[in-house]
């Protein structure tokens, strides 16, 4: 009882800092947005520079770069658990300079082919001077995958050993060598300043720094390339599933970017400023508890403790879900949340409509988009990444027909639509059979949450919309200090909702706010 004590305040302790992380990467990341909001708006300049990226994304996903964590610390923390950690840095060198090298090859050749391949991505891509600018900025883009790469172990490594404060700063740096470069570089090169910021992002803070931090904990590269190493074979095993499959932010980078391809100029923008307002939530309920109790249900995994795990699992999940009423605040203020943030420079008011009608579109999947960074984690700390792999593409190419069926009826919202529906069934199908195969007696309470938190949000949503019309009667909403007064009194009226029914129906996800401490007390009296 006390080992579980311990664990939950250092999962506690971890999620504040990772949170912490996470907040300024999102404001960074708010900040990036806004600045090529206000360079380039919604038009083709910015639809060419997100196109930019899908071939770095792809290279990403090859090589697993964005699971590096995932696969490597499993692995990784039982050798620390059998206190073997010499061993633990040769697997490490082994992956690092296998992978590496395999990683510059398709780097030289994606580099080579970039045309052909932004052709099958984004076939509805037609303006040649738009086109050439998308394979210029893919070209810049490319050799970041290598340090994103290299970085991924050097943090997986600082987790494994509960150490999380170095890794927090790299996606805020990250951001900041993009804004650096659109920043300075813009008056030059125009949108391109904004590739070259990535690559300098990338290298300094996925790289250069965690590389220190991954020093300071002891890290060791060795000069091997055993790939005939049992736990090197292991690794593969475990990340082939990651390669192969479609995950679901891969899947969505990748999918409203190629039907976003043949709909109107700045379409593809509109999405993109809409999702990264999604991700703020994503990012602070979802994506911080992540990874900070990632390492912990490894831990409970390598210790074949599954009662432990699925606690563990089912009160992340129900926090998580305190974003549903936070997503239900956004759609209502959608128009003055684009306004606020991106009406300025070239982003007009025809952008602010076009950004904001798809906007709630991709609110509405936000809790599946934070559940499934944890729920998937479950499956990966007990080393099993096929199952997440099969569902995701399963459900993903099962989802193109809605696609293209909702892109003719609605446009760009049908786009997402689309992408909502594949949100929710991708979650709720992996949540089931996790409950199903690994005996999670406790799992319907998260329903039973679930369906709390929805009725309660639809309640506030209702409430909200009604004020909000009669706030836009008083102050114009088509003015940025409108737009301000309607969000501040909103927003106001809707924590005053939020807590009055966190008290009424003594709901302790919502009292932890004002509680400090108190879930994780129950959570530990419930282990």
């Amino acid at each position: 009882m006390a080992k579980q004590s311990s664990i939950f305040k250092k999962v506690g302790f971890a999620s504040l800092i990772m949170m912490a992380s996470v907040f300024a990467s999102r404001i960074t990341g708010l900040a990036r947005e806004m600045i090529i909001a206000f360079t380039g708006g919604t038009g083709g300049d910015v639809d060419a520079y997100q196109i930019s990226f899908i071939i770095p994304e792809i290279l990403n996903h090859i090589v697993a770069s964005g699971f590096l964590s995932i696969t490597f610390i499993p692995i990784f923390t039982a050798y620390l658990v059998r206190k073997k950690e010499e061993h633990s840095w040769k697997i490490f060198s082994i992956i690092f300079n296998t992978f590496g090298f395999f990683l510059l090859i398709f780097i030289l050749i994606s580099f080579y082919f970039a045309p052909e391949i932004v052709k099958i991505f984004a076939p509805g891509f037609k303006d040649p001077v738009l086109f050439q600018k998308a394979v210029k900025m893919t070209r810049i883009i490319i050799p970041a995958q290598f340090f994103f790469f290299a970085g991924g172990l050097f943090m997986a490594v600082q987790f494994a050993k509960e150490k999380f404060l170095i890794p927090a700063f790299a996606p805020v740096l990250y951001n900041l060598g993009i804004i650096a470069g659109g920043i300075f570089l813009n008056k030059y090169l125009g949108i391109q300043g904004f590739a070259w910021g990535v690559l300098l992002g990338s290298f300094f803070g996925n790289f250069v720094l965690q590389y220190f931090g991954a020093k300071k904990i002891g890290m060791k590269i060795y000069p091997l390339f055993n790939i005939k190493h049992p736990e090197f074979i292991k690794y593969l095993l475990l990340t082939l599933p990651l390669m192969l499959g479609l995950t679901m932010t891969f899947s969505i980078e990748i999918l409203f970017k190629f039907f976003g391809s043949f709909l109107g100029k700045g379409s593809i923008a509109a999405m993109n400023y809409a999702f990264r307002i999604m991700l703020i939530l994503v990012g602070l309920f979802g994506q911080a508890v992540g990874v900070a109790s990632y390492p912990f249900m490894a831990k409970f995994a390598a210790e074949n403790n599954m009662n432990s795990l699925n606690n563990l699992l089912n009160q992340t999940l129900k926090l998580l879900l305190l974003v549903i009423p936070f997503s239900v605040l956004l759609m209502v203020l959608s128009h003055e949340i684009v306004f606020i943030l991106f009406k300025r420079g070239k982003f007009d008011i025809n952008a602010v409509i076009l950004t904001a009608g798809v906007l709630p579109f991709f609110l509405a999947g936000t809790f599946a988009f934070a559940g499934q960074t944890v729920v998937t984690r479950g499956w990966y700390a007990v080393q099993n990444t096929w199952i997440p792999a099969l569902v995701s593409t399963g459900t993903v190419l099962l989802s193109f027909p809605i696609f293209y069926i909702l892109m003719k009826l609605m446009d760009i919202k049908g786009v997402g639509l689309a992408l909502f529906i594949t949100t929710i069934v991708q979650i709720l199908f992996l949540f089931e059979l996790w409950n199903r195969k690994k005996n999670n007696i406790k799992g319907k309470t998260v329903y039973i949450f679930f369906m709390k938190m929805l009725g309660i949000s639809l309640i506030i949503g209702l409430i909200l919309l009604k004020i909000t019309d009669f706030l836009r009667n008083i102050f114009n909403s088509s003015t940025m200090s409108g737009c301000w007064y309607i969000c501040i009194i909103t927003g106001i009226l809707f924590l005053l909702f939020f807590i009055g029914f966190g008290f009424i129906f003594k709901i302790q996800e919502i009292l932890i706010l004002f509680k400090k401490g108190k879930y994780l007390n129950g959570a530990k009296k419930n282990s």
